[in-house]
Protein backbone atom coordinates (compact mmCIF):
# COMPACT_ATOMS: atom_id res chain seq x y z
CA UNK A 1 0.00 0.00 0.00
CA UNK A 2 1.61 3.27 -1.03
CA UNK A 3 0.88 6.89 -0.23
CA UNK A 4 -0.93 7.27 -3.56
CA UNK A 5 -3.47 4.61 -2.55
CA UNK A 6 -3.76 5.89 1.03
CA UNK A 7 -5.11 9.47 0.93
CA UNK A 8 -5.77 9.39 4.69
CA UNK A 9 -2.48 8.83 6.47
CA UNK A 10 -2.60 7.04 9.83
CA UNK A 11 -2.17 9.10 12.96
CA UNK A 12 -1.29 6.17 15.20
CA UNK A 13 -0.51 2.47 15.31
CA UNK A 14 0.84 -0.07 17.75
CA UNK A 15 4.20 -0.60 16.00
CA UNK A 16 5.80 1.84 13.56
CA UNK A 17 8.64 0.34 11.52
CA UNK A 18 11.10 2.69 9.81
CA UNK A 19 12.68 0.83 6.89
CA UNK A 20 11.20 -1.87 4.65
CA UNK A 21 14.25 -4.03 3.96
CA UNK A 22 14.62 -7.63 5.21
CA UNK A 23 14.68 -6.68 8.91
CA UNK A 24 11.75 -4.27 8.78
CA UNK A 25 9.58 -6.42 6.54
CA UNK A 26 10.27 -9.58 8.56
CA UNK A 27 9.28 -7.83 11.79
CA UNK A 28 6.22 -6.29 10.13
CA UNK A 29 4.95 -9.63 8.82
CA UNK A 30 5.52 -11.37 12.17
CA UNK A 31 3.75 -8.66 14.16
CA UNK A 32 0.88 -8.17 11.74
CA UNK A 33 0.19 -11.90 11.59
CA UNK A 34 -0.14 -11.81 15.38
CA UNK A 35 -2.86 -9.17 15.05
CA UNK A 36 -0.96 -5.99 15.88
CA UNK A 37 -1.61 -2.75 14.02
CA UNK A 38 1.64 -2.21 12.09
CA UNK A 39 2.68 0.67 9.86
CA UNK A 40 5.88 0.28 7.83
CA UNK A 41 7.48 3.24 6.07
CA UNK A 42 10.43 3.61 3.74
CA UNK A 43 12.02 6.52 1.92
CA UNK A 44 12.02 4.48 -1.30
CA UNK A 45 8.92 3.10 -3.04
CA UNK A 46 8.26 -0.60 -3.55
CA UNK A 47 10.65 -2.11 -6.10
CA UNK A 48 13.68 -0.07 -5.08
CA UNK A 49 17.16 -1.41 -5.88
CA UNK A 50 19.59 -2.25 -3.08
CA UNK A 51 23.33 -2.75 -3.42
CA UNK A 52 24.07 -6.26 -2.16
CA UNK A 53 25.73 -9.53 -3.08
CA UNK A 54 22.22 -11.09 -3.10
CA UNK A 55 23.41 -14.43 -1.69
CA UNK A 56 20.90 -16.40 0.36
CA UNK A 57 22.85 -18.78 2.58
CA UNK A 58 21.30 -21.24 5.08
CA UNK A 59 20.45 -18.68 7.76
CA UNK A 60 18.40 -16.71 5.21
CA UNK A 61 16.60 -19.89 4.15
CA UNK A 62 15.77 -20.60 7.80
CA UNK A 63 14.35 -17.11 8.39
CA UNK A 64 12.33 -17.21 5.17
CA UNK A 65 10.94 -20.59 6.18
CA UNK A 66 9.81 -19.17 9.52
CA UNK A 67 8.09 -16.36 7.65
CA UNK A 68 6.48 -18.90 5.28
CA UNK A 69 7.96 -17.08 2.31
CA UNK A 70 10.73 -19.49 1.34
CA UNK A 71 8.83 -21.13 -1.52
CA UNK A 72 7.97 -17.75 -3.08
CA UNK A 73 11.59 -16.67 -2.92
CA UNK A 74 13.04 -19.92 -4.23
CA UNK A 75 10.59 -19.94 -7.14
CA UNK A 76 12.39 -16.87 -8.50
CA UNK A 77 15.93 -17.43 -7.21
CA UNK A 78 18.92 -19.06 -8.89
CA UNK A 79 19.85 -22.10 -6.82
CA UNK A 80 23.38 -23.28 -6.15
CA UNK A 81 24.92 -26.14 -4.20
CA UNK A 82 28.43 -24.86 -3.50
CA UNK A 83 30.56 -21.88 -2.62
CA UNK A 84 33.71 -21.96 -4.72
CA UNK A 85 36.57 -20.69 -2.55
CA UNK A 86 39.52 -19.48 -4.64
CA UNK A 87 42.85 -18.54 -3.06
CA UNK A 88 45.46 -16.00 -4.18
CA UNK A 89 47.55 -18.69 -5.88
CA UNK A 90 44.57 -20.00 -7.83
CA UNK A 91 43.78 -23.04 -5.68
CA UNK A 92 40.11 -23.85 -5.35
CA UNK A 93 37.80 -25.88 -3.13
CA UNK A 94 34.02 -26.16 -3.50
CA UNK A 95 32.26 -26.03 -0.14
CA UNK A 96 28.77 -27.57 -0.15
CA UNK A 97 25.78 -25.63 1.11
CA UNK A 98 22.11 -24.84 0.57
CA UNK A 99 22.39 -21.62 -1.43
CA UNK A 100 20.58 -19.30 -3.78
CA UNK A 101 20.89 -15.86 -5.37
CA UNK A 102 18.05 -13.39 -5.86
CA UNK A 103 18.48 -9.66 -6.54
CA UNK A 104 17.47 -7.59 -3.55
CA UNK A 105 15.02 -5.64 -5.67
CA UNK A 106 12.98 -8.82 -6.05
CA UNK A 107 13.62 -10.24 -2.57
CA UNK A 108 12.68 -7.04 -0.78
CA UNK A 109 9.49 -6.77 -2.81
CA UNK A 110 8.46 -10.32 -1.85
CA UNK A 111 9.14 -9.58 1.82
CA UNK A 112 7.34 -6.23 1.68
CA UNK A 113 4.26 -7.69 0.00
CA UNK A 114 4.34 -10.53 2.51
CA UNK A 115 4.13 -7.98 5.32
CA UNK A 116 1.25 -6.18 3.64
CA UNK A 117 -0.49 -9.49 2.99
CA UNK A 118 -0.37 -10.11 6.76
CA UNK A 119 -2.04 -6.77 7.41
CA UNK A 120 0.79 -4.26 7.75
CA UNK A 121 0.25 -0.88 6.11
CA UNK A 122 3.07 0.42 3.89
CA UNK A 123 3.78 4.09 3.23
CA UNK A 124 6.44 5.28 0.76
CA UNK A 125 8.22 7.46 0.04
CA UNK A 126 8.34 8.63 3.62
CA UNK A 127 11.52 9.98 5.18
CA UNK A 128 12.21 9.64 8.89
CA UNK A 129 13.00 13.04 10.38
CA UNK A 130 13.02 12.54 14.14
CA UNK A 131 11.45 10.49 16.94
CA UNK A 132 8.49 11.82 18.88
CA UNK A 133 9.10 11.79 22.63
CA UNK A 134 6.87 12.12 25.68
CA UNK A 135 7.68 14.20 28.76
CA UNK A 136 9.84 11.39 30.17
CA UNK A 137 11.87 11.07 26.94
CA UNK A 138 10.27 7.79 25.81
CA UNK A 139 9.91 7.45 22.04
CA UNK A 140 6.21 7.45 21.19
CA UNK A 141 6.32 7.67 17.39
CA UNK A 142 8.06 9.52 14.60
CA UNK A 143 7.94 12.66 12.54
CA UNK A 144 8.05 11.85 8.83
CA UNK A 145 8.35 13.85 5.64
CA UNK A 146 5.75 12.65 3.13
CA UNK A 147 5.21 14.42 -0.19
CA UNK A 148 7.10 17.39 1.19
CA UNK A 149 4.77 17.67 4.19
CA UNK A 150 5.53 16.84 7.80
CA UNK A 151 3.38 14.08 9.28
CA UNK A 152 3.44 12.54 12.74
CA UNK A 153 2.53 8.96 13.63
CA UNK A 154 2.33 7.94 17.28
CA UNK A 155 3.04 4.35 18.27
CA UNK A 156 3.61 2.08 21.25
CA UNK A 157 6.88 0.98 19.67
CA UNK A 158 9.19 2.24 16.92
CA UNK A 159 11.54 -0.18 15.15
CA UNK A 160 14.45 1.44 13.37
CA UNK A 161 15.48 -0.78 10.44
CA UNK A 162 17.16 1.77 8.21
CA UNK A 163 20.29 -0.12 7.12
CA UNK A 164 23.93 0.93 7.15
CA UNK A 165 23.57 4.65 6.40
CA UNK A 166 23.75 6.33 9.83
CA UNK A 167 21.52 9.38 9.21
CA UNK A 168 18.40 7.89 10.82
CA UNK A 169 20.41 6.41 13.68
CA UNK A 170 21.88 9.84 14.36
CA UNK A 171 18.47 11.52 14.23
CA UNK A 172 17.16 9.00 16.74
CA UNK A 173 20.13 9.44 19.09
CA UNK A 174 21.27 5.85 18.57
CA UNK A 175 24.46 6.16 16.51
CA UNK A 176 27.76 5.32 18.23
CA UNK A 177 29.87 4.98 15.10
CA UNK A 178 29.18 7.10 12.04
CA UNK A 179 31.59 5.36 9.68
CA UNK A 180 30.92 1.84 8.37
CA UNK A 181 32.76 -1.38 9.10
CA UNK A 182 33.40 -2.01 5.43
CA UNK A 183 32.37 -1.06 1.91
CA UNK A 184 31.34 -3.00 -1.18
CA UNK A 185 30.81 -2.41 -4.90
CA UNK A 186 28.69 -4.62 -7.15
CA UNK A 187 27.19 -4.79 -10.60
CA UNK A 188 24.93 -7.07 -12.63
CA UNK A 189 26.27 -8.54 -15.86
CA UNK A 190 24.07 -10.33 -18.39
CA UNK A 191 26.23 -13.10 -19.86
CA UNK A 192 24.25 -16.07 -21.25
CA UNK A 193 27.46 -17.53 -22.71
CA UNK A 194 28.76 -18.20 -19.18
CA UNK A 195 25.64 -19.82 -17.76
CA UNK A 196 26.57 -23.32 -16.69
CA UNK A 197 30.28 -22.48 -16.50
CA UNK A 198 29.98 -20.55 -13.26
CA UNK A 199 27.62 -22.64 -11.10
CA UNK A 200 28.94 -22.01 -7.61
CA UNK A 201 28.95 -18.80 -5.62
CA UNK A 202 32.59 -17.93 -6.29
CA UNK A 203 34.49 -16.10 -3.57
CA UNK A 204 38.02 -15.02 -4.52
CA UNK A 205 40.74 -13.91 -2.12
CA UNK A 206 43.61 -12.06 -3.75
CA UNK A 207 46.05 -9.27 -3.00
CA UNK A 208 44.23 -6.62 -5.11
CA UNK A 209 41.18 -6.87 -2.81
CA UNK A 210 43.03 -7.26 0.51
CA UNK A 211 41.55 -6.96 3.14
CA UNK A 212 38.44 -8.43 1.57
CA UNK A 213 37.43 -10.55 -1.38
CA UNK A 214 35.87 -10.48 -4.82
CA UNK A 215 32.86 -12.52 -5.90
CA UNK A 216 30.85 -13.78 -8.83
CA UNK A 217 27.40 -15.15 -8.01
CA UNK A 218 25.16 -16.71 -10.68
CA UNK A 219 21.83 -14.87 -10.67
CA UNK A 220 18.53 -15.59 -12.46
CA UNK A 221 17.93 -15.00 -16.17
CA UNK A 222 21.48 -15.48 -17.41
CA UNK A 223 22.92 -12.75 -15.21
CA UNK A 224 25.70 -12.63 -12.64
CA UNK A 225 26.28 -10.50 -9.56
CA UNK A 226 29.95 -9.47 -9.54
CA UNK A 227 31.60 -7.32 -6.92
CA UNK A 228 34.26 -6.64 -4.32
CA UNK A 229 33.99 -6.11 -0.59
CA UNK A 230 36.62 -4.48 1.59
CA UNK A 231 36.58 -5.00 5.35
CA UNK A 232 38.23 -2.67 7.85
CA UNK A 233 37.72 0.23 5.44
CA UNK A 234 37.51 2.58 8.41
CA UNK A 235 39.58 2.43 11.57
CA UNK A 236 37.93 3.17 14.88
CA UNK A 237 38.85 6.50 16.45
CA UNK A 238 37.04 6.78 19.79
CA UNK A 239 33.84 5.50 18.20
CA UNK A 240 33.84 7.98 15.33
CA UNK A 241 35.96 6.14 12.83
CA UNK A 242 38.38 7.47 10.26
CA UNK A 243 38.12 6.71 6.57
CA UNK A 244 41.02 4.94 4.94
CA UNK A 245 42.08 5.53 1.36
CA UNK A 246 39.79 3.05 -0.44
CA UNK A 247 39.12 3.39 -4.17
CA UNK A 248 36.48 0.74 -4.75
CA UNK A 249 36.37 1.13 -8.52
CA UNK A 250 40.13 0.68 -8.76
CA UNK A 251 39.89 -2.41 -6.53
CA UNK A 252 37.08 -3.79 -8.67
CA UNK A 253 39.08 -3.25 -11.87
CA UNK A 254 42.12 -4.92 -10.29
CA UNK A 255 39.99 -7.91 -9.27
CA UNK A 256 38.64 -8.27 -12.80
CA UNK A 257 42.16 -8.13 -14.22
CA UNK A 258 43.43 -10.67 -11.66
CA UNK A 259 40.70 -13.31 -11.93
CA UNK A 260 40.26 -14.73 -15.48
CA UNK A 261 36.56 -15.68 -15.14
CA UNK A 262 35.79 -12.13 -13.98
CA UNK A 263 37.74 -10.69 -16.90
CA UNK A 264 35.89 -12.90 -19.33
CA UNK A 265 32.54 -12.09 -17.73
CA UNK A 266 33.08 -8.37 -18.13
CA UNK A 267 34.37 -8.82 -21.70
CA UNK A 268 31.61 -11.13 -22.98
CA UNK A 269 28.68 -9.85 -20.91
CA UNK A 270 26.69 -6.66 -20.82
CA UNK A 271 26.73 -4.54 -17.69
CA UNK A 272 23.16 -3.91 -16.54
CA UNK A 273 22.99 -0.38 -15.19
CA UNK A 274 25.92 0.97 -13.20
CA UNK A 275 28.30 -0.40 -10.60
CA UNK A 276 26.95 0.63 -7.21
CA UNK A 277 28.65 0.91 -3.85
CA UNK A 278 27.32 0.58 -0.33
CA UNK A 279 28.57 0.69 3.27
CA UNK A 280 28.43 -2.28 5.66
CA UNK A 281 27.80 -2.25 9.41
CA UNK A 282 29.09 -5.40 11.11
CA UNK A 283 29.58 -7.29 14.40
CA UNK A 284 26.49 -5.87 16.18
CA UNK A 285 28.48 -2.76 17.00
CA UNK A 286 28.23 0.92 16.14
CA UNK A 287 24.75 1.66 17.47
CA UNK A 288 22.74 1.52 20.67
CA UNK A 289 20.30 -1.35 20.44
CA UNK A 290 17.42 0.18 22.38
CA UNK A 291 16.08 3.18 24.18
CA UNK A 292 12.65 3.53 25.79
CA UNK A 293 10.07 2.99 23.07
CA UNK A 294 12.57 2.18 20.31
CA UNK A 295 14.44 -0.91 19.07
CA UNK A 296 17.21 -0.84 16.45
CA UNK A 297 17.32 -3.86 14.18
CA UNK A 298 18.94 -5.20 11.01
CA UNK A 299 22.08 -3.65 9.60
CA UNK A 300 21.37 -0.46 11.51
CA UNK A 301 22.29 -2.56 14.57
CA UNK A 302 25.34 -4.01 12.77
CA UNK A 303 23.78 -7.34 11.83
CA UNK A 304 26.22 -8.19 9.00
CA UNK A 305 29.04 -10.72 9.53
CA UNK A 306 32.47 -9.16 9.01
CA UNK A 307 34.13 -12.33 7.63
CA UNK A 308 31.54 -13.33 5.03
CA UNK A 309 29.75 -10.03 4.51
CA UNK A 310 26.47 -11.94 4.81
CA UNK A 311 23.67 -9.82 6.13
CA UNK A 312 20.29 -10.79 4.65
CA UNK A 313 19.57 -13.72 6.94
CA UNK A 314 20.95 -11.95 9.98
CA UNK A 315 18.84 -8.86 9.30
CA UNK A 316 15.68 -10.98 9.19
CA UNK A 317 16.76 -12.83 12.34
CA UNK A 318 17.20 -9.62 14.33
CA UNK A 319 13.90 -8.27 12.98
CA UNK A 320 12.17 -11.40 14.22
CA UNK A 321 13.88 -11.05 17.61
CA UNK A 322 12.51 -7.51 17.92
CA UNK A 323 9.01 -8.65 16.95
CA UNK A 324 9.09 -11.54 19.42
CA UNK A 325 10.23 -9.26 22.23
CA UNK A 326 7.22 -7.00 21.65
CA UNK A 327 4.80 -9.90 21.36
CA UNK A 328 6.10 -11.47 24.56
CA UNK A 329 4.64 -8.52 26.52
CA UNK A 330 1.44 -8.31 24.52
CA UNK A 331 -0.84 -9.52 27.37
CA UNK A 332 0.21 -6.48 29.44
CA UNK A 333 -0.51 -4.06 26.58
CA UNK A 334 -3.83 -2.29 26.26
CA UNK A 335 -3.76 -2.35 22.45
CA UNK A 336 -3.97 1.44 22.25
CA UNK A 337 -1.00 3.42 20.96
CA UNK A 338 0.91 5.31 23.61
CA UNK A 339 -0.38 3.37 26.66
CA UNK A 340 2.37 0.81 27.23
CA UNK A 341 3.42 0.60 30.87
CA UNK A 342 6.97 1.54 31.84
CA UNK A 343 7.76 -1.90 33.25
CA UNK A 344 6.53 -3.52 30.02
CA UNK A 345 8.89 -1.24 28.11
CA UNK A 346 11.83 -2.38 30.21
CA UNK A 347 10.95 -6.04 29.75
CA UNK A 348 10.64 -5.72 25.97
CA UNK A 349 13.97 -3.96 25.72
CA UNK A 350 15.71 -6.47 27.99
CA UNK A 351 14.29 -9.42 26.08
CA UNK A 352 15.45 -7.99 22.76
CA UNK A 353 18.90 -7.09 24.08
CA UNK A 354 19.25 -10.59 25.55
CA UNK A 355 18.51 -12.01 22.11
CA UNK A 356 21.21 -9.88 20.51
CA UNK A 357 23.68 -10.64 23.30
CA UNK A 358 23.10 -14.33 22.66
CA UNK A 359 24.17 -13.76 19.05
CA UNK A 360 27.21 -11.63 19.95
CA UNK A 361 29.69 -14.50 20.56
CA UNK A 362 29.06 -15.83 17.06
CA UNK A 363 29.68 -12.37 15.59
CA UNK A 364 32.93 -12.21 17.55
CA UNK A 365 33.97 -15.59 16.14
CA UNK A 366 33.25 -14.45 12.60
CA UNK A 367 35.33 -11.36 13.29
CA UNK A 368 38.20 -13.72 14.16
CA UNK A 369 37.55 -15.50 10.89
CA UNK A 370 37.99 -12.12 9.22
CA UNK A 371 41.74 -12.77 9.42
CA UNK A 372 41.38 -14.62 6.11
CA UNK A 373 40.37 -11.33 4.50
CA UNK A 374 43.30 -9.52 6.09
CA UNK A 375 45.81 -12.26 5.24
CA UNK A 376 44.77 -13.97 1.96
CA UNK A 377 47.57 -16.55 2.25
CA UNK A 378 45.42 -18.17 4.96
CA UNK A 379 42.85 -18.94 2.24
CA UNK A 380 45.57 -20.71 0.23
CA UNK A 381 46.50 -22.77 3.30
CA UNK A 382 42.90 -23.73 4.09
CA UNK A 383 42.16 -24.67 0.47
CA UNK A 384 45.33 -26.74 0.20
CA UNK A 385 44.53 -28.71 3.34
CA UNK A 386 40.79 -29.02 2.62
CA UNK A 387 41.66 -30.86 -0.59
CA UNK A 388 43.40 -33.45 1.55
CA UNK A 389 41.07 -33.50 4.56
CA UNK A 390 37.38 -34.38 4.39
CA UNK A 391 37.08 -33.33 8.02
CA UNK A 392 38.35 -29.82 7.28
CA UNK A 393 35.99 -29.53 4.31
CA UNK A 394 33.10 -30.43 6.62
CA UNK A 395 34.25 -27.74 9.07
CA UNK A 396 34.34 -25.18 6.27
CA UNK A 397 30.84 -26.23 5.26
CA UNK A 398 29.88 -25.85 8.91
CA UNK A 399 31.06 -22.23 8.85
CA UNK A 400 28.74 -21.65 5.90
CA UNK A 401 25.87 -23.37 7.71
CA UNK A 402 26.76 -21.73 11.05
CA UNK A 403 27.38 -25.04 12.77
CA UNK A 404 31.16 -24.59 13.03
CA UNK A 405 33.32 -21.93 14.62
CA UNK A 406 35.03 -19.85 11.88
CA UNK A 407 37.52 -18.44 14.36
CA UNK A 408 38.91 -21.91 15.07
CA UNK A 409 39.90 -22.35 11.42
CA UNK A 410 42.44 -19.55 11.64
CA UNK A 411 43.47 -19.67 15.30
CA UNK A 412 46.96 -20.86 16.22
CA UNK A 413 45.47 -24.13 17.42
CA UNK A 414 43.36 -24.45 14.30
CA UNK A 415 46.29 -23.80 11.97
CA UNK A 416 48.36 -26.35 13.86
CA UNK A 417 45.61 -28.95 13.42
CA UNK A 418 45.72 -28.41 9.66
CA UNK A 419 49.05 -30.25 9.53
CA UNK A 420 48.16 -33.17 11.76
CA UNK A 421 44.64 -34.30 10.84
Amino acid sequence: MSVASTPVLPASCQVLIIGAGPAGSAAARWLARAGLDVVMVDQQPLGRDKTCGDALIPDAHKALERLELLERVMARAERSTHVGCVGPSGGRIDVPGHLAVLPRKVLDEILNLGAQEAGARFIAPARFEAPLEDAQGRVRGARLLIDGQAHEITADWVLLATGAVPKALTAAGMCERHTPSGVALRGYVHAPSMVGEIKALEVVWCKPVQPGYGWIFPAPDGSFNIGVGVTDSHKDMAGKGQKKDVNLRAIFDAFVEHYPPAKRLMAEGTLIGELKGAPLRCTLKGARWTRPGLLVTGEAAGSTYSFTGEGIGKAMETGLLAAEAILAQRPQQSGTAGTLAVDDDARVRERYEQGLRALQPKYDLYERGNRVNRFPWLADLLIWRAKKSERLLRRMSGVLNETSNPGNLVSLKGLTRLFFE
